[in-house]
């Protein structure tokens, strides 16, 4: 790895999360003491290995003022796209103005707030040698069931071989534009960054991360989520090495 290679973040915030049915976009959601992006955020912000965060907003965002975390010295924000996968160009087309062709990215669900620190070192030191580049993800563990359109099982699916796909998920500046535009080019609108290189030709490698790193996408998901969270910090207090 060259001693010049950096690292940033892409948080792409754009979303209205209407599987929440709450009252606000599900990221400005509060757990704690913090809304769940300000955690996502954090996890970056504080880590030292972290360059930068570029984090992509809705043209009508009135919560993002109102965060502490907006005034970070990390961070710079850009205005989002109609899908994830538009947003996160926004926020690559920053990042060239600034950043490498072969730095590395590493982009990661606003709504995710479980990110500890050594997840992200984790990521970091396992791929910064890597020809590709990778995500977090876990191996699932349950029988897989495929359903019809009338949610009756059609398939038991063989479980071998198949991981949930987590974030973040780090790849090269390059690549990954050239990823994103190749697979919008062929109108497909992939749901992450992976697929996108996948479609390239490329297999990402896949990195077993914490299972707290949940995604807020319905209600109950953010009793789990405040609870996740609170043994993180309960750790961090007794390790300041953990969690940060």
């Amino acid at each position: 790895m060259s001693i010049e290679t950096r690292f940033w973040a892409v948080i792409p915030a754009a979303g209205a999360g209407t599987r929440m049915q709450a009252d606000r976009p599900k990221q400005y959601l509060q757990v704690g003491e913090k809304t769940l992006i300000e955690y996502s955020l954090n996890a970056f912000c504080r880590h030292n290995r972290i360059s930068g965060v570029i984090v992509a907003l809705s043209d009508d965002d009135n919560y993002w003022p109102q965060l502490p975390v907006a005034r970070h010295e990390k961070i710079t924000t850009t205005p989002g796209g109609k899908e994830r996968c538009h947003s996160v160009l926004n926020c690559l087309e920053v990042l060239g103005g600034i950043a490498a062709s072969d730095d590395w990215v590493l982009v990661h669900d606003a709504a995710r707030p479980c990110l500890c620190g050594e997840d992200i070192s984790l990521l970091i030191d396992r791929l910064c040698t890597d020809p590709v580049g990778g995500l977090l993800a876990l191996p699932v563990r349950d029988t897989m069931k495929r359903a019809s359109g009338d949610y009756r099982v059609t398939e038991t699916v063989n479980r071998k071989g198949l991981w949930h796909a987590l974030t973040p998920q780090m790849f090269r500046l390059q690549a990954l534009v050239e990823a994103l535009h190749a697979a919008l080019e062929k109108q497909q609108l992939v749901t992450d960054e992976s697929q996108a290189m996948e479609l390239s030709g490329h297999h990402p490698q896949l990195i077993q991360g914490n299972p707290h790193n949940i995604k807020v996408t319905h209600k109950d998901d953010l009793s789990l989520a405040e609870m996740y969270l609170a043994r993180m910090v309960f750790s961090s207090q007794q390790d300041n090495t953990k969690c940060e």
